[in-house]
């Protein structure tokens, strides 16, 4: 005889529970395209731009203005996500890459490009970025239900890694193929299925079933105060909101971009091969993880889950930037691949869900203030320091630092755990 199970017990989680959801499939894959569409424009244009001016300062000019958009403009966005159709906000942000695609692919076939015209399209595509990511996540709600918003957060950035992983790939392939010029055109191609899709998609306000939230007045940067002050007493968003952004300032993906000093440290082989598979296995370790654990519904959303791995994490570059045999570097990115995406997407997943419906948009937004602005001051922490001290010693000791710190966090959030179950 069936043993019948009790009337409370929880459904097991679903394996890619978001992608039996016929929107979220839409979304993901116009998604995907997008990322790959950003990242094929940076390969072109940070190509041209090199050559045409071999400007390290442009080249650091070109980080600043991808990051800092998202640390000035993150909780306005979302407030605007808040009040207004987060949709149409997505299209301006499509708008604006295409715009920046554009002005690139004029620039190039015209050969006029000078140095302003460059760092006003870079600006371009970074404000393009933050009306985009703020928007989509909140979008999210609405496509999927909230039994199910961790496997459409997990998936939908295992396809931002894809997208990462394959852009460049593609990008080079284009501009070997077509040249920079007609290249960066086609490339504006691939962000038209996501601005057509959202175009009709029965998502947003007009859809929403029950009561609408009462609309507040969007007011600039008095947003982020006041986002802060109304989330002070929810110490879950709290702490993941400060673990993304303490990821971000001391390490953020700045020791990617050191990747070719460890690929001639570690020696081995070709150091084009190897600075290309040292990045691949980073992206690689990414992807599995978003498969693997949403083929077998591991890691339930928990904050101290959340902090935990991320120190994981921290071991894996710890142990990385001290290695100095390839295979072991190699299988070391790997795993702090892994460890970043699950603690990342389960961070995010937790802001997602304890957000208040009034606020959502204001509250993704300041994580993502945290999760991605502050990624622009990571250049100093390891690539800046790393100039005074070496790259290896520069990411070690950032990430114990780091380490040091999500510690105080899970510290923390067991004592306020175990006061709240006392009270």
């Amino acid at each position: 005889m069936n043993a019948v199970p009790p009337a409370n017990a929880k459904p097991a989680p679903r394996s890619f529970a978001a992608l039996r959801h016929p929107g979220f499939r839409a979304f993901i894959a116009t998604y995907m395209l997008a990322m790959m569409a950003d990242n094929i424009e940076h390969v072109i244009s940070y190509w041209v731009m090199y050559q045409k001016f071999h400007s390290s300062a442009l080249g650091g000019f070109a980080v600043l203005s991808h990051w800092l958009p998202f640390l000035a403009f993150s909780v306005p966005v979302g407030a605007l996500a808040d009040r207004f159709d987060p949709r149409r906000i997505i299209q301006c942000g499509m708008g604006l890459f295409i715009t920046a695609s554009v002005g690139w692919g004029y620039f190039f076939i015209t050969d006029s490009l000078q140095m302003w015209h460059a760092m006003l399209l870079l600006v371009i595509h970074g404000c393009a970025g933050v009306l985009w990511q703020t928007s989509s996540q909140l979008l999210l709600h609405d496509i999927v239900p909230a039994t199910e918003l961790q496997s459409a957060v997990r998936l939908n950035a295992t396809a931002r890694y894809l997208g990462v992983l394959v852009g460049p790939a593609v990008g080079g392939l284009i501009m070997l193929a077509l040249g920079p010029s007609h290249g960066i055109l086609l490339n504006t191609v691939f962000y038209l299925p996501l601005v057509l899709w959202l175009w009709k998609a029965p998502y947003g306000p007009r859809f929403r079933a029950g009561k609408p939230a009462p609309k507040r007045a969007v007011r600039g940067f008095a947003d982020i105060t006041q986002t802060i002050r109304d989330i002070a007493n929810q110490p879950v968003l709290i702490a993941m909101i400060v673990l993304a952004g303490a990821v971000s300032f001391f390490i953020g993906n700045s020791y990617q971009a050191q990747m070719p000093a460890f690929a001639l440290d570690l020696g081995h082989g070709n150091p084009g091969i190897s600075y290309s598979m040292l990045l691949a296995a980073d992206a690689a370790g990414a992807l599995a993880a978003g498969f693997l654990l949403e083929s077998s519904g591991l890691l339930t959303p928990n904050a101290r889950t959340a902090l935990m791995l991320a120190m994981v994490w921290c071991v894996a570059l710890v142990s990385f930037a001290m290695a100095r045999n390839y295979p072991l570097a190699l299988l070391l990115l790997f795993i702090a691949g892994f460890f970043e995406l699950s603690f990342s997407s389960m961070a995010q997943t937790l802001v997602q869900i304890n957000a208040p419906a009034d606020i959502r948009g204001r509250v993704i937004g300041l994580f993502n203030m945290s999760a991605l602005g502050l990624r622009a001051f990571s250049g100093i922490t390891v690539g800046l320091m790393g100039t005074l001290i070496g790259v290896h010693n520069s990411l070690a000791g950032s990430a114990l630092v780091l380490l040091a710190l999500i510690a105080w966090l899970l510290l923390r959030s067991s004592r306020s755990a175990a006061l709240a179950r006392d009270n």
